[in-house]
């Protein structure tokens, strides 16, 4: 397992739900943070709180169904100067349940792809480059493991091409210290996954997690959260790296 104390991650979505966990969970490890939201405001609670852990702690906005926001955020991110080794991509949006699912629109298709495929896939594609030039990366992908639920079509196709294109994409750095992971929260009592959910965002932990802390060679692959609840961080990591 490494240590990500006084590196530097960038957490998308961390304003609530398993971004905020994910955000304090790195602080208490020693990782300083890079925190993502629509609004900066959004971020003035866990920024604190992070901060209070003794790490430190910038933060961004971007819209990221806004290509253009997005990119505004990254090229912000560039002008920090610091080197953004863990990058976290939490945010995701569910735009629809369709009982009548032939009145799906196509728009959300096109809100779902930009918001949970193109928008992670373009600050990995900003920032890879970088940490491929300093030898080292983690990144985590959060998917989902909705299936057969023609209800969420916009939101389920989406995450599948998010896994498609983030386990290719690992494919090509197995021989350097890169590790490019997905992670799935499971079904969590969040703005996203509703009051209805079985499970806490808590319990996410240390599950989404585990891709930022596992040694090189452990790429390409999916942790589904619930595996790991009521493991620690060490107990987590060990349990992937010897599978």
């Amino acid at each position: 397992m490494i240590s990500v104390k006084n590196r530097w991650a960038l957490v998308t979505g961390a304003a609530r739900g398993i971004g905020y966990g994910v955000a304090l969970f790195l602080a208490k490890q020693g990782c300083n943070l890079i925190l993502q939201a629509r609004s900066e405001d959004h971020l003035r609670d866990v920024r604190e709180r992070a901060e209070a852990l003794g790490v430190s702690v910038l933060t961004v906005s971007a819209e990221l169904s806004d290509l253009d926001s997005v990119q505004a955020m990254l090229t912000k991110i560039d002008s920090f100067n610091v080197p953004v080794d863990i990058v976290m991509n939490n945010a995701g949006l569910q735009i629809a349940y369709r009982t009548d699912w032939f009145t799906t629109p196509a728009s959300d298709y096109e809100i779902s792809f930009l918001v949970n495929t193109i928008a992670p896939m373009m600050i990995v594609y900003h920032l890879l480059p970088k940490m491929i030039e300093r030898g080292f990366g983690r990144i985590v992908n959060t998917t989902s493991g909705i299936r057969l639920e023609p209800e969420q079509a916009g939101y389920s196709a989406s995450k599948a091409a998010l896994d498609k294109v983030t386990t290719d994409l690992a494919s090509k750095y197995t021989d350097v210290d890169i590790c490019i992971n997905l992670t799935d929260p499971g079904w969590c009592r969040t703005d996203l996954g509703g009051p209805n959910a079985p499970n806490s965002p808590e319990s996410s932990l240390p599950g989404v997690v585990i891709g930022a802390f596992v040694n090189k060679g452990v790429t390409g692959r999916c942790f589904a959260a619930p595996n790991f609840h009521g493991l620690s961080l060490e107990e987590a990591v060990a349990k992937v790296e010897n599978n």
